[in-house]
């Protein structure tokens, strides 16, 4: 287990308590009790039925896939699916909800306890409770800064599809905020319940701060709206936790209130006071009967769920020895397990030290260069196929590991294979040993004082002599022919 996480303050440690409501836009291309369309970035209010503007008389009817969606999210998070769940109406006026109620599910949700466990970076890890999920309708988009005089209402977003995710405040530094968030967005994406972009809204995160002196009650808590970004969410917990220390060591008192997070000063800043759940005044929604789902149907979702990120964790780890950090990172987006499991295919060999080999590429030079460039891995000119091509070179002794770090750029920057790169520029590995030997000799005429000293027993000057030759090769040397060749000489 990791060690534990506090602030420091001027009176001593605080703890920190952080709990999560993730709104997940669930995959569909229709809303979740009308017909219309669902997609992203469409003229303002052009995907809204009679319904979504709540006109009179119209009816909400449920989508089945929606329902289905948030039973496969269910069992993702490892939690009970219930047969029978009740919508309720949550009431609250703003001009972006025409109905004056939004329908959600508070006392009965369609999915009840679950958990998530999360790895850390010092490579432990901790099990997040989560307490619910339920379906709910989205509100429309108020705009404000449209015209100096008027509001503008965009009802494209109205009755689609949500479901919130709400975990426990088992969360204890902003380190297990992020990779809680990162693992729930790796669970929606494997299972396709949710595409996760959450610069598109697609997830947005709620997050509750409070804190306390270790082992105090819990303290007063401030909900953080919307936030979108995992960075965001870390910077937002660091500076709500600070100030409400602040406030308590100057002897004042939280206030219960939703904030929002100013990502451009990194700060938070208040919006209103927190509602309790009786503010909302919640009752079952008269127009929609009790939810009730078979058991027959729940369990045929579960024989059909693909691969989660746990599993093919385990899986990575158990068939190439591949260690828990590695195979972490390598299952934390469908994209990145999918390159992975593409590139060791396309390689010759399909064991365990070629998956470590492809695994140190991706890991290092690979996602280095997209982070350099602000590239996902999807957007990589270097395919699975080029890599394991240049894996494959290493591996037949055509290249160094050292001149395979320069051909990865060129495949970078020309889109070239390894092969055709190699080729144009010459960079075949000499492997004779009459070639190397005859460079090796010439090293050592040139610096008989040198070859005196390490035969002395300065053994560190062995360093020196391998990169003469080296040099001497133009870096086409083999390097572990070099090394046995040297020794021989050497002696």
């Amino acid at each position: 287990m990791s060690e534990k996480y506090y602030f420091e303050g001027n009176t001593g440690p605080w703890e920190l308590i952080v709990g999560l409501e993730v709104h997940a836009q669930v995959s569909s291309q229709a809303k979740l009790f009308s017909g219309a369309p669902t997609a992203f970035g469409a003229e303002p209010n052009t995907q809204v039925a009679f319904v979504d503007a709540a006109m009179p008389g119209m009816l909400p009817v449920i989508n089945r896939l929606c329902v289905e969606q948030a039973v496969k999210t269910g069992f993702g998070l490892n939690a009970e699916i219930n047969l029978v769940s009740i919508f309720d109406r949550k009431n609250y006026f703003y001009a972006d909800l025409p109905s004056g109620y939004q329908i959600s599910q508070f006392q009965k949700p369609i999915v009840g306890k679950g958990h998530l466990d999360i790895e850390l970076e010092d490579g432990s890890t901790r099990r997040i409770g989560v307490t619910r999920l339920h379906l709910e309708q989205d509100a429309g988009k108020s705009f404000h800064d449209q015209h100096p005089e008027k509001s503008y209402i965009d009802l494209n977003r109205a009755g689609v599809a949500l479901m919130e995710i709400v975990s426990e405040p088992d969360i204890r530094s902003p380190e297990e905020a992020a990779a809680y968030v990162k693992k729930l967005r790796a669970i929606v994406r494997a299972l396709g319940t949710c595409d996760g972009n959450m610069d598109q809204g697609s997830m947005r995160v709620d997050v509750n701060v409070s804190v306390r002196k270790p082992g105090a009650e819990m303290g007063t808590r401030a909900e953080i709206k919307n936030v979108n970004s995992v960075k965001f969410i870390t910077q937002a917990i660091v500076f709500e936790a600070t100030r409400q220390i602040e406030i308590l060591e100057d002897g004042g008192q939280i206030v219960q209130e939703t904030r929002l997070f100013d990502s451009n000063k990194g700060i938070t800043r208040s919006m209103r006071s927190k509602e309790d759940a009786h503010d909302y005044r919640y009752f079952p929604d008269p127009d929609l009967p009790p939810l009730v789902i078979e058991a027959a149907w729940v369990e045929e979702i579960r024989k059909n769920l693909p691969e989660l990120p746990d599993a093919k964790k385990a899986r990575l780890m158990t068939s190439y020895d591949l260690p828990a950090y590695d195979a972490s990172l390598l299952v934390s987006e469908a994209e990145i397990a999918s390159y992975f499991e593409s590139t060791l295919k396309f390689s010759n060999a399909q064991d365990a030290k070629t998956a470590k080999m492809i695994s140190n590429w991706m890991l290092g030079e690979l996602f280095a260069t997209l982070n350099r460039e602000n590239k996902t891995i999807s957007e990589s000119p270097i395919t699975p196929e080029k890599l394991a091509g240049l894996i494959q070179e290493m591996n037949n002794g055509t290249i160094s590991g050292k001149m395979a770090k320069d051909v990865f750029l060129l495949m970078w920057e020309t889109s070239k294979t390894a092969p055709e790169i190699i080729e144009e520029k010459g960079l075949k590995q000499v492997s004779d040993n009459g070639v190397i030997l005859a460079v090796i000799d010439k090293v050592m005429a040139e610096n008989p004082q040198m070859v005196e000293d390490f035969k002395s027993g300065k053994d560190k000057l062995f360093g020196f002599f391998v990169g003469q030759v080296m040099k001497g090769m133009q870096g086409k040397g083999n390097p572990g022919l070099i090394n046995d060749l040297l020794k021989e000489r050497l002696k």
